[in-house]
């Protein structure tokens, strides 16, 4: 079954971002045969969050948000905008994620704010961490601006971009073959580097 993850950061309740991530949900369900959806609602991560990031740990309901993301087909991405860019939420969930969790991942990204004037924040900040990240990225993002909600080109660029994520999840591997693979968290532990051969290359021996 293919597994698609929704990833909002919304802080209100209700919230445009979650609203518009819904949106970009069931268009992409109805683009695909038979996709099982895992929602991450960031707002109710907040403070496990900030406690990998001062721990280096974990807790219980991030870890499974962060293997949901590790196993995902594909991703569907809304941050509200803020100061002109990405939430600090948004972005520290993705600092904590492990390396190469999105390494050829399908990503669609979007984000909400009260103006159009912050709508060029999908291509100065979004589509740049998440190439960054090694992730793919659908050709079309969405802006959603508080009046888009009421009109009817945003339904028809929710289409769009949902239409993309799905041909991609349903035909482009998440990692190519000929790629190198990023070795994990676990592989280190599982095959740790003896003490002593740490030291003989520091000493160049």
């Amino acid at each position: 079954m293919t597994k698609l993850v929704v990833i909002s950061a919304g802080l209100s309740i209700p919230s445009s971002t979650k609203l518009l991530a819904d949106r970009l949900t069931a268009a992409t369900v109805e683009a695909l045969e038979d996709v099982e959806v895992t929602h991450v609602e960031l707002r109710d991560l907040a403070h496990q969050v900030t406690d990998q990031l001062l721990t280096g740990f974990p807790g219980a309901e991030l870890s499974a948000a962060q293997e949901a993301v590790r196993a995902a087909d594909g991703l569907i991405v809304v941050t509200p905008v803020f100061s002109a860019s990405y939430s600090g939420l948004f972005k520290s969930f993705f600092d904590v994620l492990e390396i190469g969790a999105l390494d050829g991942k399908p990503v669609l990204v979007a984000a909400t704010a009260g103006t159009a004037r912050h709508s060029l924040v999908l291509e100065h900040a979004l589509r740049p961490l998440f190439a960054y990240l090694h992730a793919v990225v659908v050709p079309t993002g969405v802006f959603a601006a508080t009046e888009d909600f009421a009109g009817t080109d945003l339904a028809s660029r929710v289409a769009r971009a949902a239409g993309e994520l799905a041909l991609l999840m349903g035909k482009v591997s998440r990692v190519d073959s000929a790629s190198p693979v990023r070795r994990t968290v676990e592989d280190e532990f599982a095959e740790p580097t003896p003490f002593e051969q740490l030291l003989r290359e520091a000493s160049g021996r």
